[in-house]
């Protein structure tokens, strides 16, 4: 009989979206995406840090002729909780004007990201702008928004792994967990 399989990280508390898991959603998502879009060219602009796994990962699902450019914005720093309004950290280089923009982020919770986000970009005139999320946790939601393209829909959960991050830690874990309520705090610095 095979050993019982080691946790992804003795800091997560349970593992919600394993790996294989993810795999599957993003192909699935990637064939959403091509029905949508066909065989068109579209601009994809990344939130990063967060989303820079996903992004990477459903890129590779999709065939069409892709731009990619992305975007920095903060609003969590090193709390769990998202510290009101998001900040604008580094922002886009393409000309996106004229053309149709799908806007990738790991997770929609607040909603003020994304809306943040998708009125910058609307400022700037592209022909379409969609947006596709990894998780949509909608208990957190504070303003009206809802994503064109969802990975999976979770609790009101803190979530870590798969580029999701709590005090930039963490974003290398190959499956989504709930941090263990003990971990919830900044790390001291050294």
């Amino acid at each position: 009989m095979p050993p019982p399989k080691a946790a992804v990280h003795p800091d997560l508390e349970s593992v919600l979206v394993s790996s294989a898991r993810i795999k599957r959603r993003i192909k699935e998502m990637g064939r959403e995406i091509k029905r949508v879009y066909g065989r068109d060219e579209f601009t994809v602009i990344s939130i990063i840090n967060g989303a820079i796994m996903f992004t990477a990962d459903l890129l590779r699902e999709i065939e069409n002729p892709v731009r990619l450019d992305c975007i920095r914005i903060s609003s969590y720093r090193n709390e769990t909780k998202s510290l009101g309004t998001p900040q604008l950290i580094h922002s886009l280089t393409l000309d996106i004007a004229g053309r149709d923009v799908l806007l990738i982020d790991d997770i929609l919770d607040t909603g003020k990201t994304l809306l943040l986000v998708t009125e910058l970009i609307r400022k700037l005139k592209p022909a379409s702008l969609r947006t596709c999320v990894l998780l949509d946790k909608k208990g957190r939601r504070e303003v009206n928004f809802e994503a064109d393209f969802v990975g999976f829909k979770i609790p009101d959960k803190f979530v870590v792994g798969y580029g999701l991050d709590f005090a930039e830690r963490y974003r290398n874990l190959p499956a989504i967990g709930v941090l263990k309520p003990a971990r919830q705090n900044p790390p001291a610095r050294a």
